[in-house]
């Protein structure tokens, strides 16, 4: 297995040779495809890695902000993960977290590539994309969407003193498959002030401020409980829960669950 290694300090990312895929014959035929009209009922994680202190990532944050935005309801489940080898350069990004950082080293791994890099999509855990290649990844959103999932996910979930008490039950798994649970900032900005960004106020989507590794029991039913940020409030945060393969980091199955009045979680 390739080894995996952080892109070098003084660049924002390396366009290497990316996997060839059917997205990319897809993409290359597609200009621009309005997600809305696609019709399907799968379904599509975007997975973003992304730094405050990346001068190439504020487009690929727009883009992944422009898609949430034009979903109307699709199955598209947007994840922004803030990486932490960025800090060094002068900015430390606030929501970066060295867990996110070997996230996108796994990924590295599942997918044979000999770098990491920022700004980084990956979608269902099956292509990975350069963040501001909007043609290639609404083509790859499009194909998603248009594929039945072969598993299911359902999620339930309240607060209690524990913490975020989460349910699930779901199907056709699989032994080597865990249920992932992030926990979303909605939307923040910063004011970055050293580094390659300095001067610029910043958006971001979709923040993802935890994320925890549950086990799914044999029988496909369950419960475990999260533990929720300090700032966590129920009007400005949501939950989305995803099936991995641990073998090859195929995503098979997601499924948001909304919180309602504050105590109440339904999908």
């Amino acid at each position: 297995m390739t080894s995996v290694k952080i892109l070098g300090l003084f660049t924002c990312f390396i366009v290497a040779v990316l996997c060839i895929t059917p997205f990319i014959g897809l993409n290359m035929i597609i200009a621009k495809i309005d997600i809305s009209k696609t019709d399907g009922k799968g379904f599509a994680v975007l997975e973003l890695f992304t730094s405050e202190g990346c001068s190439s990532c504020p487009p690929a944050d727009n883009l992944m902000a422009k898609i949430q935005q034009e979903k109307d309801g699709k199955a598209i489940y947007i994840l922004a993960y803030h990486v932490d080898y960025w800090n060094r350069l002068g900015w430390k990004d606030r929501y970066s977290s060295a867990d996110f950082s070997k996230r996108q080293l796994e990924y590295g791994r599942w997918f044979g590539l000999s770098t990491i890099y920022t700004p980084q999509v990956i979608v269902n855990g099956k292509a990975e994309f350069v963040g501001s290649e909007e043609s290639a990844i609404r083509g790859a959103i499009s194909v998603q969407l248009a594929t039945t999932p072969t598993a299911t996910l359902m999620l339930q979930a309240h607060l209690d003193r524990e913490g975020l008490r989460i349910e699930y039950q779901s199907t056709k798994t699989g032994k080597s498959s865990r249920l992932l649970i992030a926990i979303l900032q909605k939307a923040a900005q910063s004011k970055v002030e050293r580094g390659e960004n300095a001067g610029h106020t910043l958006s971001h989507t979709q923040i993802v401020r935890a994320l925890q590794n549950e086990p799914l029991n044999i029988t496909g039913i369950g419960s475990g409980i999260v533990l929720l940020p300090k700032d966590f409030n129920a009007k400005d945060w949501e939950i989305v829960g995803f099936i991995q393969n641990q073998s090859n980091g195929e995503i098979i199955a997601a499924a948001k669950a909304d919180l309602n009045n504050g105590d109440n979680i339904k999908k």
